[in-house]
């Protein structure tokens, strides 16, 4: 019914009228395509920049930073234990007991090992009666010889019979003087000032000779130790600066050096054994508490040398290279590899600041308008 009245309004229409509705929507239709085509050729266009993953040269993301958790120790820890076996009667130190050198730390029962002295010092006195009785027998018969009364064969046997018992006497002591060491042995003693960190035996319990049962920390020098993979083995090596810190001690930073690097990996972690001593690490750090040990990589001090993903690199031919972005248009730049990792490499020919591609660079050209991902 409308398109009947349509068609009625514009059969009534004069000539001149139809001309003009048909010019207008002739406009209509060609301002329609024109935008339609317009829009479309920007989209198209916007779709052909590609959208990459940038990083900024030097920035935190940029830089071989890492930290391990650790676990403060003290250079020196001793695990001391009786020299004879025997019996504990008393145990006069706990875990955390300050003790200084010559302490007594545990007595075992001497009650047997003084016996073993006593028997000593009776061989003792029965070696020297006899050496006594061999002396007066040799001048006896050294005064026979010399008035012809006994032959030469005579006295060399009373001068070997001194020579036994001489001997005898000097054995005898000897065992004494073991044995008087035993004694003093039943009395295990801190061989330096220091904590006693574990007691590992109770009064009552019976111990052998070389058996660990005390250990003892001995004062003086701090250090962490932290467990690192073997990819990592090399950058803390030559790491240039160490931080250490505490979480009981949020405020407390101390500087750190390598000590030792263990040779073999744990069997359980195939992690490695890093001690990290402390420089002059303040009074208040316990030993035991948790220590985080941050560390850079070993180059930085060489402002030039910079480090990136190694994602990053575009080699062409021999030459290795970076895409820098330079408002938003691409350009390859050549760099010096210095050293590489598994997940960074050290460059030189990059400065701090400047942006470049870090995915993706094998589908980038030279001058190529470029969109950066969101927060690049």
């Amino acid at each position: 019914m409308e398109v009947t009245k349509l068609l009625n309004y514009l059969k009534s229409l004069s000539k001149k009228k139809k001309i003009y509705l048909t010019l207008a929507l002739g406009c209509v239709i060609f301002v329609g395509l024109f935008l339609l085509k317009t829009t479309g050729a920007q989209n198209t266009k916007a779709e052909s920049i590609p959208l990459v993953r940038t990083t900024v040269v030097g920035s935190k993301e940029g830089v071989d930073s890492y930290s391990y958790p650790g676990e403060v120790h003290a250079r020196y820890e001793k695990q001391l234990a009786f020299q004879v076996s025997g019996k504990v009667i008393k145990k006069n130190v706990q875990p955390g007991s300050n003790v200084n050198a010559g302490d007594v730390l545990l007595e075992m029962d001497p009650k047997d090992i003084a016996q073993i002295v006593n028997s000593s010092l009776a061989q003792v006195n029965s070696a020297t009666s006899q050496l006594r009785l061999a002396e007066s027998n040799l001048d006896r018969y050294r005064q026979l010889y010399e008035q012809n009364a006994v032959s030469r064969a005579q006295l060399d046997q009373y001068e070997n019979s001194y020579e036994v018992a001489r001997s005898a006497v000097q054995q005898a002591r000897a065992l004494y003087e073991q044995s008087s060491n035993q004694l003093d042995y039943s009395k295990l003693h801190a061989d330096s000032d220091g904590v006693i960190a574990s007691v590992s035996v109770e009064a009552g319990q019976v111990v052998s000779a070389g058996q660990p049962v005390v250990i003892l920390v001995q004062n003086g020098e701090r250090e962490v130790e932290i467990s690192v993979p073997e990819n990592r083995i090399e950058e803390i090596r030559n790491a240039s600066k160490i931080i250490v810190n505490f979480w009981a001690l949020p405020d407390i930073l101390v500087d750190g050096k390598v000590r030792e690097i263990s040779p073999i990996a744990a069997s359980t972690t195939r992690t490695y054994k890093v001690r990290i001593s402390l420089i002059n690490p303040p009074s208040n750090i316990g030993l035991g508490m948790t220590a985080n040990v941050s560390l850079a990589g070993g180059d930085e001090k060489d402002i030039s040398t910079m480090t990136i993903p190694s994602t990053a690199i575009y080699q062409t031919g021999d030459n290795p290279c970076v895409w820098v972005v330079v408002d938003n248009v691409t350009n390859l730049r050549k760099v010096k590899i210095i050293k590489a990792g598994n997940d960074f490499v050290k460059v030189t020919g990059l400065k701090k600041g400047e942006i470049i591609v870090t995915a993706g660079v094998n589908k980038i050209r030279e001058h190529q308008k470029v969109r950066l991902a969101e927060g690049a």
